[in-house]
């Protein structure tokens, strides 16, 4: 008796585990926004979206390349350096889309050197109590780490603090001052 409420026990637990998804029926989507198992169906890319797709403004940056030298290098390493802010929307920890280009490329920088270690420091607008802005500046900071572990980095690399409306960005109360202020900075140990 007592074997047979064993097998029937892991003949249901084994069960349990099974699913109904087909995994090859899902599509993925890859950067340039086709479906990955549409891509053989879709055909050649039409010569209007080549064109934009040419056009655009971001450039891929290849980490092991001799990319970085050379005065073509060394803006392209200027500019990579210059964007390791991420910022907020007032009262927000939600990383904006046009930011997503940031975290993949600090991602990727980051992941090239595994001894490489970084502190995500979340900072706020001069809005609102000491103890709220540490806290909302820690939300932000912790986003930010979250994102870049989803991207492959290892979370022993990554540090995140809060520095609340402690250390401005930029000085004065109208909009375009605290708006400089809501923000996540990546900076490299």
């Amino acid at each position: 008796m007592k074997r047979i409420f064993l097998a029937a026990a892991f003949s249901i637990a084994i069960a349990g585990c099974g699913s109904a998804v087909k995994l090859d029926d899902v599509s993925v989507e890859d950067k340039s926004g086709t479906p990955v198992g549409m891509q053989a169906l879709a055909g050649p890319v039409p010569a209007s979206t080549s064109a934009a797709l040419s056009r655009s403004a971001i450039a891929p940056i290849e980490v092991g390349s001799k990319a970085g030298t050379g005065a073509a290098g060394a803006a392209g390493a200027a500019t990579a350096a210059a964007a390791r802010t991420v910022f907020f929307d007032f009262d927000s920890f939600a990383i904006k889309p046009e930011f997503q280009v940031v975290v993949d490329t600090q991602a990727k920088l980051i992941k090239a050197d595994k001894n490489r270690k970084v502190m995500i420091e979340g900072h706020t607008d001069e809005s609102g109590g000491r103890e709220y802005n540490l806290a909302l500046g820690q939300k932000r900071s912790e986003a930010v780490r979250r994102a870049l572990v989803l991207l492959g980095v290892a979370d022993s690399q990554i540090e995140a603090v809060s520095f609340g409306k402690e250390k401005p960005a930029a000085q004065g109360t109208d909009e375009m001052a605290m708006a400089k202020n809501r923000r996540a900075e990546i900076s490299y140990r």
